[in-house]
């Protein structure tokens, strides 16, 4: 390795909190620092959003039917309710694209 190279090598693990001769040798005992909630976590909070709009979608048509909403807050609440399915169905089509893909792999 040239001197020049070795000195950029060496600064940006020391950024890192690496040691330079962990990148040559292999071995990283490296972490990720995570400050923010975990991918289940979020995954949670979606879903359960998601059925809260539903739920309040519905709550909202119901409220029509009995004439205590107007049109407007019916249609607006329904458009809610179909993007935010949309929006889960797509992700759930990117988890078990990405679960196929994950199967695929050969050990």
């Amino acid at each position: 390795m040239i001197p020049l190279a070795t000195g950029i090598v060496s600064s940006v693990a020391a950024d890192l909190g690496v040691s330079a001769l962990q990148g040559i040798t292999g071995k990283s005992t490296l972490t990720p620092k995570v400050d923010g909630p975990s991918f289940s976590e979020v995954l949670g909070q979606l879903t359960t959003d998601a059925v809260d709009t539903l739920k309040s979608s519905e709550a909202t048509s119901i409220a029509a039917v009995q004439g205590k909403a107007s049109v407007q807050q019916v249609v607006d609440q329904v458009m809610t309710a179909e993007r935010t399915l949309q929006t889960a169905i797509a992700v759930r089509d990117k988890a078990v694209g990405a679960y196929q893909e994950i199967s695929r792999m050969t050990i």
